[in-house]
């Protein structure tokens, strides 16, 4: 199964999408975490020091084909040469980012994403969690049209719902089959009826809610994964219970 994590910046993609991986890793699935976002931290956020990273993934690994863009090289040696170990066993692949200005656009780094994607297909108790920048971008290149399930965060205010219904509409357009919306950040019912709301309203499906928590702000802080933090945080409980549903296997035991 493949999963991509998007919404407007400053939504807690980043936080959800390392945490779940963590979690579902502990659950007794593979799962491969790609961070595809040109200005990447979710190394960061997943327990990853910076020095100790694979290197990105090189945009020579693309070839172009009539059904899309396909890897150069076979997707477990890619996983090999470009994927670094992670905590609880995730493996975490990074899109490569500008090296310089006046490169030009990112379109190589995004369809080598995409083929990634393509070639990790659907092996069996293998997850795959793709967190997207926060633009619309990754939807008109295409980089996520191999994902079953985009999840949209949202939080409880107009301009975050506002980009989430974008996204959803482009997200329509493509081969992604479910497109769903996570309630982020909710500190008081009516956040989450306001959220529910809007869905409702705009025909989106609303996936799940995660309360509000102030333990992420306090380890994004310290430069800390939320996991090892506040293991026993609302907002772990909340993941957990969420994305092993969207799996279909049990909740792992956050601890």
């Amino acid at each position: 199964m493949k999963i991509a994590v998007a919404g407007k910046g400053g939504a807690g993609k980043t936080t959800v999408c390392a945490t779940a991986a963590r979690l579902l890793a502990r659950s007794g699935l593979r799962v491969v975490a790609v961070d595809g976002d040109t200005n990447p931290n979710l190394h960061a956020a997943i327990g990853l020091a910076g020095s100790s990273m694979a290197p990105f993934l090189p945009v020579s690994l693309v070839s172009r084909r009539f059904d899309g863009p396909r890897l150069t090289a076979g997707v477990d040696e890619v996983l090999q040469r470009y994927s670094s170990a992670a905590p609880d066993g995730v493996r975490l692949v990074r899109m490569a980012m500008p090296q310089h200005a006046d490169e030009g656009c990112m379109c190589s780094a995004h369809a080598t994403v995409s083929a990634l994607l393509a070639d990790l297909g659907d092996a069996a108790d293998t997850v795959t969690l793709l967190d997207l920048e926060a633009s619309p971008e990754h939807l008109s290149r295409g980089t996520a049209r191999h994902c079953d399930t985009l999840l949209l965060v949202a939080e409880p205010y107009y301009r975050s719902l506002e980009a989430v219904k974008l996204q959803a509409a482009l997200a329509g357009e493509t081969s992604i089959s479910r497109v769903a919306v996570i309630a982020n950040k909710c500190r008081q019912p009516s956040d989450l009826e306001a959220i529910a709301q809007y869905c409702q309203s705009h025909g989106l499906e609303l996936a799940g809610s995660l309360r509000w928590s102030d333990a992420a702000l306090d380890a994004d802080a310290r430069t800390l994964p939320l996991l090892d933090y506040a293991p026993d945080d609302d907002l772990v409980a909340d993941l957990d219970g969420l994305f092993a549903r969207l799996v279909g296997r049990p909740a792992a035991v956050a601890v």
